[in-house]
This record gives structure tokens, C-alpha cells and sequence, in this order.
């Protein structure tokens, strides 16, 4: 058998297993075609913060605590009715101050996560979600007191568990979605110097051992969210709490960044339709993400 037949045979392979797949996929919603709305959100958290650094300061700060985020959640196409896809994207910037208060420290983080979702459907209108998610952040603390030192960078990649649980009720007549969603950090990398290690230094070349295996035992961070969104209008409104936990140990410097706010902010589902399929009709299963 020649090459030509050979790279012929595995083409016919691929667009075998091509159509397999995308057969089992009509099986599944039946032959009907199948809309799904994107469930977006905006929030904006305010509340308190409690910051350590070793490398810049030995005392915990406490301050003021600010954040944004935007929350994307949608039925997996291959799936709808079994899987969720999930884009999480936020910033917040923490301010504390010394226990003399004759000192700051000043906090800022940035971070994005993409994950997936598997949903099952228990009794009494409860869904359970979980599976996992990959994603980074980057930030810094800045010390105004430190001049030859002032900042440490914060940066990571990670993969993690993640998960929700929800349950639609009504309060008096007006429908309410609770909801509380985890995640937490099983492994990946994350930056860290030395303890005496200067910034000068790794401008220099100095930049060995910069980068660390992070699980558990030296890199812990869980996020935490409790809302309800009620269903005022097409518009939800969502009000809540939020944690985070930020731990880090490594090179002998130890980082705990700790947060606590109230969450406010706008939910709803949003269906773009293409020119060539048209509006959903009698025939069309629209799978919605909660």
C-alpha cells in the first residue's frame, strides 16, 4: 500500500468519526434544532480585606476591599442538557492600612478562569454543578513606606475544582434563584523570589528559582459566592457575598490576602440568533444555563 492510499484511509477515518460524532449530537436533541441563551453577569463587590507580605512587611494590614466581575455561562453545544461552560473574569484592588496606621499597603489582582461543568438535576428544583476549570491571575502589593523594595508581584497559572449549586424558590410572588459557587486550585505555577531577593536583582539576570509547583501545601486559594437573583424584570437583579482566600509559602515569604464583600449586580439570558437559522419556533429546544 502506497502513501497516497494511506493518507487517503486516514482521511476517510477523520471525517468518519467526523459524522459519528456530530450524529450522535442530533440524536441526542432529538433531530430539533437546539438554541443556547448565554447567561451574563456583571457584579461589583465592596467590603473589607486583610493583607500580609513577609517579603515587604511582618504585619497584617487591614483596609477596604473593591472588585468587578463578569460571569459568562452557557450549555455546552456537544451537550446541552449534561454540560456548562463557564467564563469568570475579575479585577480588585484592596487598600489596608498598619495596626499603628502610620503605613499602607496597597493590593491589586487581575485573573481570568475557563472551565466546564458537568449539571445534575436533584429533587425540589436543586441543580448541582462540578467539574473543573483552568485559568491565571497576575497582581501585586505595593508598600508606599519601602523604598529600595516596594513591591511583590503575585502571578499563577492554574487548573481547579469548581462547582455550584443552585435552587429556584419564590419570595411572596416573586421568583428567586439561589446560588452558591466554589472554586479552588488543585495544581499549576505560580512566581515567587527570593526572601533577601531584590527585583533589581532579576533585572541583573538573577532569575533562577523563580518559579514553583503550587498545590495545596504551599499555594491555597478558595473563592466563594452566595447570591440570589431576583427576578424583577428580563433584567435580574443579583445581590450576595463573596470570599476569597489568598495563602501562599514558599522561599521562606508568606503571603495571606483575605477578602470579604457584599456582591450587586445584573444577570440575565441573551440569545444571539444567526441570519440563517432564524428565530427559534414551535420545533426548537432553547436550553437555558441555569
Amino acid at each position: 500500500m502506497d502513501r497516497l492510499s494511506i493518507k487517503r484511509l486516514r482521511f476517510a477515518a477523520i471525517m468518519g468519526m467526523v459524522s459519528w460524532l456530530l450524529l450522535c449530537a442530533t440524536e441526542a436533541s432529538g433531530g430539533q434544532p437546539v438554541f443556547r441563551p448565554v447567561n451574563s453577569a456583571y457584579e461589583v463587590e465592596i467590603g473589607t480585606s486583610h493583607i500580609g507580605d513577609t517579603y515587604l512587611s511582618p504585619l497584617k494590614y487591614t483596609g477596604w476591599h473593591v472588585a468587578f466581575q463578569y460571569e459568562r455561562l452557557q450549555a455546552m453545544k456537544f451537550s446541552p442538557e449534561g454540560w456548562r461552560q463557564q467564563l469568570r473574569i475579575n479585577g480588585e484592588f484592596n487598600s489596608g492600612d498598619s495596626p499603628s496606621g502610620n503605613s499602607s499597603l496597597l493590593y491589586g489582582n487581575a485573573g481570568a478562569t475557563w472551565g466546564m461543568m458537568h449539571v445534575w438535576r436533584l429533587p425540589h428544583g436543586v441543580v448541582l454543578a462540578g467539574g473543573g476549570s483552568a485559568g491565571g491571575d497576575v497582581g501585586c502589593v505595593y508598600n508606599r513606606r519601602n523604598g529600595n523594595n516596594p513591591a511583590s508581584v503575585k502571578a499563577d497559572i492554574t487548573v481547579n475544582l469548581t462547582g455550584y449549586v443552585t435552587w429556584k424558590t419564590r419570595l411572596w410572588r416573586l421568583p428567586v434563584m439561589l446560588r452558591w459557587q466554589t472554586t479552588m486550585p488543585l495544581a499549576g505555577g505560580f512566581f515567587s523570589p527570593e526572601y533577601d531577593e531584590l527585583y533589581y536583582e532579576l533585572y541583573l539576570g538573577n532569575k533562577k528559582g523563580l518559579a514553583h509547583f503550587a498545590w495545596p501545601g504551599n499555594f491555597f486559594r478558595w473563592e466563594n459566592i452566595v447570591t440570589a437573583d431576583l427576578d424583577v424584570s428580563y433584567t435580574k437583579l443579583r445581590v450576595g457575598f463573596s470570599s476569597r482566600i489568598y495563602s501562599t509559602e514558599v522561599d521562606h515569604i508568606t503571603t495571606r490576602i483575605f477578602s470579604y464583600g457584599f456582591v450587586l449586580g445584573v444577570s440575565g439570558d441573551w440569545l444571539s440568533v444567526s441570519p440563517r437559522r432564524g428565530m427559534p419556533d414551535d420545533t426548537a429546544r432553547i436550553v437555558y444555563a441555569y
